[in-house]
């Protein structure tokens, strides 16, 4: 816990972005009939009935001091998937960077080892040497603050019937746009001092 807190106390360095990322899944659910829309005075109504598109993956990272946020929109979470996201990640999103300061959960397909599944060795050491992991404690996940982000954009964007893959992306990239052009960075306020204290339980007594 205290590793990851101390990586949030690091000052911004552009050559050493912290990257929060975790993933969500999103079923895609279409309308059986028109929807009737928004009136003064009345709000949009939706028939009960719906058709269900089968699911998606939300690749989601975020970079806390700047505000800035990515999604990357996958029919699966393999770990192949995953691999192709953080080269996405290294090569597209932060090409300038020195070292990726990566903040997520223990989810087995996210390791080094799935990068070496997707790519040659080589591909696959160059993209691992551009990385340094942190990987948030057991049932500790919330410390990794793309859950943030993620409750974000289920509020804005996905709390609603999206029916198709085509038309998710549409949505999802109009969002982050309009994040990316209006940022908001995101003020971590719990400590080290603030974890010894409230989650004294635990810490080992010595």
């Amino acid at each position: 816990m205290e590793d990851i807190l101390e990586v949030y106390s690091r000052p911004y360095d552009p050559k050493r972005p912290q990257i929060c990322m975790d993933e969500a899944g999103k079923q895609l659910v279409a309308e059986t009939r028109k929807p009737i829309k928004i009136e003064p005075g009345k709000p949009p109504r939706h028939d009960y009935e719906y058709e269900r598109n089968g699911t998606c993956n939300l690749f989601v990272f975020c970079e806390p001091l700047t505000g800035w946020r990515h999604v990357e929109v996958t029919e699966r979470k393999t770990k192949k998937d995953w691999a192709h996201a953080i080269r996405d990640l290294v090569d597209v999103r932060f090409p300038d960077a020195d070292k990726i300061v990566l903040v997520m959960d223990n989810l087995n397909t996210h390791s080094p080892a799935s990068l070496y599944e997707a790519f040659a060795p080589e591909e696959a050491r160059r993209i691992v040497n551009k990385l340094e992991i942190h990987f948030t404690p057991k049932h500790g996940s919330w410390l990794d603050m793309a859950e943030i982000m993620i409750g974000i954009l289920t509020r804005q964007c996905l709390s609603r019937r999206i029916g198709d893959q085509v038309t998710l992306r549409e949505e999802i990239a109009a969002w982050e746009q309009d994040g990316n052009n209006h940022r908001k960075p995101v003020q971590w306020r719990f400590t080290t001092e603030n974890a010894r204290i409230k989650l004294k339980r635990l810490y080992p007594t010595l």
